[in-house]
């Protein structure tokens, strides 16, 4: 896996506008804890790299998972990747946890859930696996299938609810 504090300013300008303030807090596992504030912040995410990229794709920015809170607009748990490429429009992205399936929307090189309830279900799913398997295709047609450690979420989603005062 590759050090993760590096991409704090990728996720920053690609998370929501208050999380341009945040600051790296702690590393639980493989996922990094970053918040506006280190006590009483509005706005907290955590994040993650694959421990494992397959395709056959000959260029590829930076693939990687969000989970974000953000108190002032009472948004918690919002779940994002970034492929690290632009999607194909119209498709989805797959997520695999165990036995445990969810399809995400794209939108340019990032997915997401469709709503809130998809959300939280993924980080249950997310907090009790120990692997997240990712699978998406370009716009040129690629598919590509990440692997993601889930070692450490359940403490760095932990870290983000106290930080951010989210029970």
């Amino acid at each position: 896996m590759r050090n993760f504090v590096p991409l704090t300013l990728i996720f920053l300008g690609l998370s929501s506008t208050a999380a341009l303030a945040n600051d790296f807090i702690e590393t639980h596992g493989d996922w990094s804890v970053f918040a506006n504030k280190p006590n009483k912040a509005t706005s907290c995410h955590m994040g993650s790299e694959p421990t494992k990229e397959t395709g056959k794709y000959k260029k590829r920015g930076d693939a990687y998972v969000l989970v974000a809170h953000d108190r002032q607009e009472k948004t918690y748990n919002v779940v994002s990747f970034a492929q690290g490429y632009g999607l194909k429009k119209d498709s989805d992205v797959v997520v695999t946890i165990g036995k445990k399936s969810f399809k995400l929307f794209v939108d340019g090189e990032t997915a997401w859930a469709r709503d809130s309830a998809t959300d939280k279900a993924l980080v249950v799913a997310m907090r009790g696996g120990a692997e997240m398997i990712v699978s998406g295709i370009s716009g040129r047609g690629t598919k590509t299938t990440d692997t993601y450690s889930l070692k450490g979420i359940t403490a760095a989603h932990k870290a983000i609810n106290k930080i951010c005062g989210v029970k």
